[in-house]
């Protein structure tokens, strides 16, 4: 079970990486690997566990926050109509994306980032996601919102960026044009 001990943190250099690609069919190592990114985020948002392991709470984790530098990520999320969205994937990309921007009011956090930074992040409102389950099936997936925002943050990890990259370094809550806000 993977708990905090097990996320490096930010200036690790893993985390500028970008990830291989995962070999499909996966191995039964990256299956165990992308298995666990799902049980921690599981876990995390379980009062209980995550207060008896010392979880902090995710609603998302990619691979190389754990130091494995491979293409997997593992998001688990309610929209803001209540509907789950709970995935572990192989090599996910964005295949297709809005002109339209979106940004969380409160910003962004991360597993690997201990202090917060504010600040808003520029991110596409809605976007199309490709990637493989734990068993190598293709998934397609269309996202909005939050959830799109989630698979974005996780995206990038697997290319070396950080969240707080994207953050106007001069003015960190300058208004985003074209852009809606989305309440957490």
């Amino acid at each position: 079970m993977i708990t905090m001990d097990d996320i490096i943190k930010d200036g690790h250099p893993t985390l500028r990486k970008v990830a291989e690609e995962v070999s499909l069919p996966p191995s039964k190592e990256d299956q165990e690997i992308l298995k666990s990114l799902l049980e921690y985020v599981i876990n995390s948002q379980d009062e209980e566990i995550a207060k008896k392991y010392g979880l902090r709470p995710g609603i998302g984790l990619a691979a190389p926050q754990i130091n494995v530098s491979k293409r997997m990520i593992a998001v688990h999320v309610h929209d803001k109509k209540g509907k789950l969205y709970s995935y572990a994937l192989f090599n996910p990309k964005i295949i297709s994306h809005s002109v339209e921007k979106a940004y969380l009011t409160s910003g962004e956090g991360c597993l690997s980032v201990d202090e917060p930074i504010p600040g808003y992040v520029p991110r596409y409102a809605r976007i199309t996601v490709k990637g493989y389950d734990v068993d190598g099936n293709e998934v397609k997936l269309r996202l909005k919102g939050l959830p799109a925002i989630v698979f974005q943050h996780e995206i990038d990890h697997l290319n070396g960026i950080m969240f707080y990259d994207h953050i106007n370094k001069e003015d960190p809550f300058r208004p985003i044009e074209n852009a809606c806000p989305i309440e957490r």
